[in-house]
Parts: structure tokens; C-alpha cells; sequence
């Protein structure tokens, strides 16, 4: 059966980008949004003459569809999603419609943490070494958006595992799997593997030449591949041991092999620091070599990259005293990292919205390195009571220049003040950009005076 009527579930970048795409292939196209739409995207769709509703969903008219792309941010649990299955009609992801209309090679990226910083490096690295590619995914333009002109040679996609849920058909030049933590459980039904299988679903379509790029340090990665012993070219990574072909350090050296090419960078020499990132780095220069990039283009890459915001983000320098924003830390695994990369005594700013954080993961690495707490939040009685005993120095405050300033006042020249909360940010903020950007603000305001 042709398909002939598609209906977009969601509004947002990639469902108004699947729906343009849609449109352009000269198919009946209808969009649904239970929300509020962006004023930019109504726009959008008015002047292409998109029939769309929002703030509702009209079940007959989306029942009537031959094929449905769904937004990643709504479950399969949901009663409308539920009813489509019931009928047999297909349900797929904006990556997976815009999949059927590219001639690009694909490159995929995934991972509980760090998937943001590697598709970004990936990017970098391969578009300043001269390469003809796109940026897409959960991040970015939309994927669909972009193959109406289908104008790159190479797309390198951030993937969630909510994007990769709605994902079949799909076929991935070059797949890496950063790590897996246990994260959205609630859309897991509460059973880790559950998410274990959703983010190897990168692996689906895997041909034995394309290149698969993973982690050995990640438990849960190898123990999902003993069992799934997938044939396809590997290209492991570790931080613990030599590996060739793959990636590894030692003595602060990022090594890899890969196509009989053999790189070398000193960590030191890159604007990354901390082992998250050099995972995150060793995987993006993997992915080049396997591209064909060639040495030099790949340390002059390295040497340039600006990370996204918000991520270990320096904000300026007061009196000697470094301030460091890591406002996307809301985690206490991203604070782990965060504070492991700290090579100076820390003052580390923490607090907001508390998501049930088990604190015991950081004991040693706070022994280690954090001289001072500040407490930004509403509520700060479980980081002040757990922390109460180790730390000889805290303070609570609601504001964010108060807490720049009592940085300044208890650091010495050479110490760090980091902002890494473990915690959501709505209690006093937007959302964790509005925090960093109020924090980078402040400590301009410092640097002024």
C-alpha cells in the first residue's frame, strides 16, 4: 500500500521539519499539537499551507493517517498513541522519515551523557577539515527539514533513546554509544534494560564494514554486546587500557588507531578537560579517521572547538579566581565528572530542585577537591546535612550574584569556583541556561569593577 496521508505528532523543530519534508515528497500532510505552537513554527506552516490544530488532537481526522511521525517527547503510553498501534498504523520518528530521502552518509551518536559535546566535536572536526556535512537530531536544525535539498555529503545526528524508540529501517554509517546510566526510567517502565535495548537499537541495521564506536569502561554496553555479539568493524575505547584498533589514553595522551592511521594529542592541548571528555574526544577522532580526515585537520579541529554552553564553560577570571559554568550538571553524575576535572581547590556551587540524588558517589571526590560549598537554592537542607560533615565551609543563599561574591570572598588566587548544582534549576530559574547565563552575567559584572 502507497502511503498517501502522513500525520506529524508535535510541533516543535522536528515535527514542523517533517512536516515541510512531507509536504515536498506530495503527500497529504496534517499537524497535530496537544500544546501551544512556537510562534515561528505557526508561521512556518501558515505560509506553506500546512493544515495543522494545536492545543488539541482531533482523533478521527489523525486515525485517518497511513503513517504517523511522532514527536520523541511523547510516550507510547499515551491513549492516542495506543489506539494508532491498535489499528496497525506505523509510527516513526522525524530521523527515520528524513532517513528515506538523503544520500548522505549517516553518523550516529549516542550515550546517556556527553552525546551533546561529541556530536558537536564530531561536527567540528569534520567540518573545518573541509567535509560537505550537516548537524542534526535532538539538536540543531531539523534532520527533515534539511534533506529537502539533500545538499551534504555526511550528517552527524545526536540520537535519544526516544528518537532511536521510533527508529526501524534506518541505516547508520558509523554508530557510537558514549555510555549508558540509568536515566528516564519513567519512560522505561522502571526496568534498566528496557533503556539498555532502546539505546542499541543504534545497532539495528549494522552491515559488518560500518564502523561501531563504544565505550569498554561502560558495564552495561558490554554486557548487552556478549550477548548480541553484533558483526560489524568495532572500534573500542578505554581509559584504562591500550587498544588498537580503537582509542586510549595514557599519561594524558589521547591515542587511536583506526584504518592503520594512528593520532596523538595531549589532553593538556585541547579546550576539553576531565575523562568524560576524553571519551567524548576519543570517540569524535575515531569517527574522522573512519571519514578519511587527515591528521593535521584533526588537531587543528581539536585546538578550535568551542563546547556548547553551559558545559564546564569558563566565565571569567576575578583576582585569579577561575569561574566555571556547568549549570547543565543536573545530575549527580554529571557533577562526578565535573568536579574530577578540577585541577585547583574548589569552591563548588550546588543546589535547586532535588530529583531523589543519592550523594554518596561524590564522598571521595569532594574530600579531594572542594574546599567551600555554596548552597543556591530553595530548599538546601539535604545538600547541608549531608554534606555538613565533610565540608568545613557552607553557606546558603537564593541569589546568584550573593553567591559569586562569596566565591570571591573565600577563594585565593589559583582556586576555582564552579558552578555544578546536581539539581534542576526551577526553583529559581527558567531552566538550567537561564541559571548559567546569570551566573556568566554576574561574574562579568565582577570583572567590570
Amino acid at each position: 500500500m502507497s502511503i498517501q496521508k502522513i500525520v506529524i505528532l508535535g510541533g516543535g523543530e522536528s515535527g514542523v521539519g517533517a512536516a515541510l519534508l512531507a509536504q515536498a515528497k506530495g503527500f497529504e500532510v496534517f499537524l497535530s499539537d496537544r500544546g501551544a505552537l512556537k510562534e515561528s513554527y505557526r508561521a512556518t506552516l501558515q505560509a506553506a499551507g500546512i493544515p495543522f490544530e494545536e492545543g488539541q488532537h482531533t482523533e478521527e481526522r489523525i486515525l485517518e493517517a497511513d503513517e504517523v511521525v511522532k514527536s520523541p517527547g511523547i510516550p507510547a503510553t499515551v491513549p492516542l498513541v495506543q489506539k494508532l498501534q491498535a489499528q496497525g498504523i506505523p509510527i516513526i520518528s522525524e530521523i527515520e522519515f528524513a532517513a528515506r530521502y538523503t544520500n548522505a552518509k549517516l553518523i550516529g551518536i549516542t550515550g546517556s551523557n556527553g552525546k551533546t559535546t561529541t556530536t558537536l566535536l564530531t561536527y567540528h572536526l569534520l567540518k573545518s577539515a573541509g567535509l560537505n556535512i550537516g548537524l542534526a537530531g535532538n539538536i540543531g536544525d531539523s534532520f527533515a527539514e534539511q534533506v529537502i535539498a539533500d545538499t551534504f555529503d555526511y550528517f552527524v545526528l545526536e540520537l535519544s533513546s526516544f528518537q532511536l524508540d521510533d527508529m526501524y529501517k534506518t541505516h547508520l554509517d558509523i554508530m557510537v554509544l558514549l555510555n549508558i546510566t540509568p536515566d528516564h526510567l519513567d519512560r522505561y517502565n522502571y526496568d534498566f534494560q528496557n533503556y539498555v535495548s532502546s539505546k542499541f537499537r543504534i545497532l539495528q541495521n549494522a552491515r559488518p564494514k560500518d564502523d561501531f564506536i563504544y565505550f569498554t569502561e561502560s558495564q552495561p554496553i558490554m554486557d548487552e554486546l556478549a550477548e548480541r555479539q553484533p558483526v560489524v568493524n568495532m572500534l573500542p575505547i578505554s581509559l584504562q587500557v591500550a587498544l588498537s584498533p580503537g582509542g586510549y589514553v595514557t599519561n594524558g595522551q589521547l591515542i587511536t588507531t583506526n584504518n592503520e592511521h594512528s593520532f596523538s594529542i595531549l589532553q593538556s592541548d585541547t579546550p576539553l578537560r576531565g575523562s568524560h571528555n576524553a571519551i567524548n574526544m576519543l570517540a569524535a577522532i575515531l569517527v574522522a579517521q573512519s571519514v578519511g580526515v587527515e591528521n593535521d585537520a584533526i588537531e587543528a579541529g581539536l585546538k578550535t572547538f568551542q563546547n556548547a554552553a553551559h558545559r564546564l564553560e569558563p566565565a571569567g577570571t576575578v583576582d585569579g579566581i577561575q569561574f566555571i559554568n556547568d549549570s547543565k550538571a543536573t545530575n549527580v553524575d554529571s557533577v562526578f565528572y565535573a568536579l574530577s576535572s578540577m585541577d585547583a581547590p574548589t569552591i563548588w556551587i550546588a543546589g535547586g530542585l532535588d530529583k531523589g540524588n543519592d550523594y554518596s558517589q561524590l564522598d571521595e571526590v569532594v574530600r579531594r577537591k572542594v574546599k567551600a560549598l555554596i548552597c543556591l537554592g530553595v530548599d538546601n537542607h539535604k545538600l547541608v546535612d549531608y554534606f555538613g560533615g565533610t565540608i568545613s565551609s557552607i553557606y546558603e543563599t537564593q541569589d546568584i550574584a550573593d553567591a559569586i561574591a562569596k566565591g570571591l570572598e573565600w577563594g585565593k588566587p589559583g582556586d576555582v569556583v564552579l558552578l555544578a548544582p546536581a539539581c534542576a534549576s526551577f526553583d529559581l530559574f527558567k531552566n538550567y541556561e537561564d541559571r548559567g547565563n546569570q551566573f556568566k552575567a554576574a561574574v562579568k559584572t565582577l570583572m567590570i569593577k
